[in-house]
């Protein structure tokens, strides 16, 4: 496979070039892509420097595959410009996720809706992503009525800015603010821009992408996103109430066949997970599953995955691992 990488000089570009090197994808070519500032610098890919193009010249190159994180006006502006050559984008912006045209994917839940005929594919919200891989199981078998979920967001979610304000803060260093408060010995109720009804971007995106992987438009999803000092990983607190009664072993039972799932759920050895433990694995963390003695049919459940990882580059790479086993490109 000919493989561009667009932002490949970004944080979640780094992590896409890494786990492609770790996961043995079939790459023939790499065409590492950034902004005409960054043309000519040189990125390592599997021991071998590669030198960064323009987004013209990748085109030129006709790449199989173009897995993009380079932001939504870039993937509107150029996705279609690859797919128009015959490549295949999955694309990790917000671009495309909830254009009804294109596919919106997590593999571990709907691979089965792409064809051959999907040239842009959307990568989902690193937040909605982890949520969804553990919901997938219990909605085919108890039937998901409602979802709340507080999220708690480690800082590389926003890049390199946001690290640094964070490590300057701890460092008592003035600099760049990434937010609009001080992020150290804090937590920031706010993720994204607010809407007319009240809710941030970053909430609204965990409501609508979550009906549409999960193809099911009755489940009520209600969000609430915040920006936490942490490194490694996304955590959430979920509370999910059902049409049927559920027996909590048997969910437990669910969780633990499903894959890209890891049950970390011990209580009584203080075992649960966290996103120290998450950082740099590619699967969903899943723990402190109890009932929720105030309404009947539902559960609480902690999901914590490496938002750059899961959340970002390993799904992107996923997607196109299934593409190319199944032939689609």
């Amino acid at each position: 496979m000919k493989v561009a990488v667009v932002g490949a000089t970004g944080l979640v570009g780094s992590v896409m070039l890494k786990v492609l090197a770790e996961r043995n994808f079939p790459v023939s070519e790499l065409i590492p892509v950034a902004s005409a500032k960054s043309a000519g610098k040189q990125i390592e890919f599997k021991g071998k420097k590669f030198t960064v193009v323009t987004m013209d010249d990748a085109i030129a190159m006709k790449p199989d595959v173009a897995i993009f994180s380079a932001g939504g006006e870039t993937s509107l502006a150029d996705a279609p410009r690859f797919a128009a050559i015959g490549t295949t984008v999955i694309d990790n912006s917000s671009a495309w996720r909830m254009d009804p045209t294109k596919k919106l994917v997590v593999p571990e839940v709907n691979a089965s809706v792409l064809t051959k005929d999907d040239k842009i594919i959307a990568n989902p919200n690193c937040s909605t992503i982890q949520m969804v891989v553990v919901l997938k199981p219990l909605h085919d078998k108890y039937k998901i009525k409602r979802v709340v979920v507080s999220t708690y967001q480690s800082v590389t979610g926003t890049g390199v800015k946001a690290v640094e304000q964070l490590m300057n803060e701890r460092a008592g260093i003035e600099g760049p603010m990434a937010y609009a408060y001080p992020i150290d010995l804090n937590v920031i109720p706010q993720i994204d821009v607010f809407t007319a009804n009240g809710y941030t971007k970053e909430e609204m995106k965990m409501i609508l992408e979550t009906n549409k992987i999960m193809g099911d438009d009755s489940i009520r999803v209600t969000a609430t996103t915040v920006r936490i000092p942490v490194m490694g990983g996304h955590s959430e607190s979920v509370n999910i109430e059902f049409e049927n009664d559920f027996d909590l072993t048997e969910l437990r039972g669910l969780l633990e066949n499903q894959d890209g799932v890891i049950v970390v759920d011990d209580p009584a050895n203080n075992k649960y997970p966290m996103p120290r433990d998450a950082h740099e694995k590619d699967e969903v963390f899943v723990g402190r599953i109890r009932r929720d003695e105030s309404l009947a049919n539902t559960v609480n459940l902690w999901i914590v995955a490496d938002n750059l990882r899961k959340g970002a580059a390993t799904n992107a790479v996923q997607i196109a691992e299934y593409l190319v086993e199944e032939g689609l490109i």
